[in-house]
């Protein structure tokens, strides 16, 4: 098999050796980014997947589970930082080889990719072609230093969840399957859209919740690769609805513990509701209305989850679009996580740089294809911003094939914007001390599967997904 003569040589099933990496750092990982993502043989697919995962970890970038640096943030050991996880909807490589870029620059290891299951459907990225691209990225700038790949909101959706619960629980249990394989090592169960507030008590809305998560705690647990210990986040509040408390924590955890039941590692984190919402809220005008963000909570509940549950602490979702002047409070109130997405999309769509035409054809077919999803009084400016997203698997080879100076024009944006994060939320100067808290683990993965993988359809359950993802 010829993956790149002279460069890759595969010696069995599980192993590949990198002959030359300074030519593999060149126009050869560009190359196999592209098979993994658009061949049209399903084979050449998996084996280019396959040797960007092996390549990688041969040069010192592995997949890797976050959740010893958080159980050690639980622990006190560290602090003062907030990690940003970054879910790149599109031009994916161009968007992590930025992010590596500033990373690298400001020695920043504490930094997560990620995407929701709603975004794997309407984003055209099934969880293998997301990794490969992250890996990609990493082996082009030369990052050196565990990767964490996490899959965002694997959400439970309510209406599918009442109409077939077992069809809708065994779709994200294979997802989260189709994932670990893939190399995402850290996953977050969302069943919190099932809590309901019309229960009498607390313990009883979030008794689903509860329940589903410690099921999907257990089933990821027992996919788990030889020495990887998955970093599993639970959720309590729905993004957007109404804010969390120290009641529904402790009513959540006592829930979770007692399904979860003794002798297996529980979540390492919990999301909650702080008043924002995924998006943003969008005025008639198309922009974005400034939300206050309740510090107060997040700090309670962040406070709340290490010295009572060992957690590393609470998670920020729906922030991207929040003011540049509010990052720098996530680290001083001990946030531990915080989520960030449609800045990103909007930043590449919105660029100068961005071909005028293609933007065009993405709002006719957004217009053709999602005028069902028109909420009433919604403006044009408010209806694109809103579901412009549909269009971005339809156009994801339009996209990726831009013109290189387009491409690095947009991803220069992009990096300007991760240097700023990365700042703000103080994970610079970061990188040895994850370095030494996620060692490197060798998962070795079979060729031969990784052709069958990516020979199979699209996961049916990225598609059925809920609307979820920051």
């Amino acid at each position: 098999m010829e993956l790149a003569p002279g460069i890759l040589r595969v010696e069995s099933d599980t192993k590949l050796m990198v002959l030359d990496e300074a030519k593999l750092r060149g126009q050869a990982v560009d190359m196999l980014v592209h098979d993994t993502l658009f061949h049209e043989d399903a084979t050449r697919r998996g084996e280019a997947s396959w040797a960007l995962r092996h390549a990688a970890a041969a040069l010192g970038a592995y997949p890797a589970s976050i959740l010893p640096l958080y159980k050690a943030i639980g622990r006190g050991k560290h602090s003062g930082f907030t990690v940003p996880a970054m879910n790149l909807r599109t031009l994916t490589y161009d968007s992590a080889r930025a992010a590596f870029r500033a990373a690298v620059r400001a020695k920043v290891g504490a930094l997560v990719f990620e995407l929701a299951r709603s975004e794997m459907g309407y984003s055209g990225q099934r969880p293998a072609e997301y990794a490969s691209c992250i890996l990609g990225a990493a082996i082009k700038e030369s990052w050196r230093g565990p990767v964490f790949i996490q899959g965002d909101h694997f959400q439970f959706q309510p209406t599918a969840f009442r109409t077939d619960r077992q069809r809708e629980t065994e779709g994200i249990k294979s997802l989260a399957q189709d994932s670990i394989q893939s190399g995402f090592f850290n996953i977050d169960i969302d069943a919190s859209t099932l809590v309901d507030l019309s229960m009498p008590s607390l313990e009883a809305q979030q008794e689903l919740n509860c329940r589903l998560t410690a099921e999907l705690t257990h089933h990821i647990r027992s996919l788990e690769p030889k020495g990887i210990s998955v970093s599993i986040g639970g959720e309590i509040g729905e993004v957007g609805g109404q804010n969390s408390t120290e009641e529904d924590l402790r009513a959540f955890m006592s829930g979770y513990l007692r399904e979860l039941g003794r002798g297996l590692e529980g979540i390492s984190k919990v999301s909650i509701q702080t008043g924002t919402s995924h998006g943003g809220v969008v005025l008639p005008d198309g922009s974005i209305a400034q939300v206050k963000v309740d510090f107060d909570t997040l700090a309670r509940l962040s406070k709340l989850s290490r010295e009572e549950y060992g957690m590393g602490g609470a998670v920020q979702h729906g922030a991207s679009t929040l003011s540049e002047s509010a990052f720098h409070r996530f680290p001083e109130v001990g946030c531990l996580e915080i989520h960030l997405a449609t800045g990103f999309m909007n930043r590449v769509l919105d660029s100068r740089s961005f071909p005028s035409e293609l933007r065009a054809e993405m709002y006719r077919h957004t217009h053709d294809h999602t005028s069902d999803k028109r909420k009433s009084g919604e403006t044009d400016e408010q209806f694109i911003y809103h579901n412009r997203k549909y269009a971005l698997g339809p156009f994801k080879k339009r996209v990726f094939d831009m013109p290189v100076e387009t491409r690095d024009a947009i991803a220069g944006e992009l990096e300007d914007l991760f240097a700023f994060l990365f700042q703000q939320l103080r994970v610079t100067d970061t990188l040895e001390l994850v370095r030494k808290a996620v060692p490197p683990v060798a998962v070795p993965t079979s060729l031969a599967e990784a052709r069958r993988r990516a020979g199979e359809a699209s996961h049916p359950a990225a598609h059925e997904a809920t609307e979820a993802g920051e």
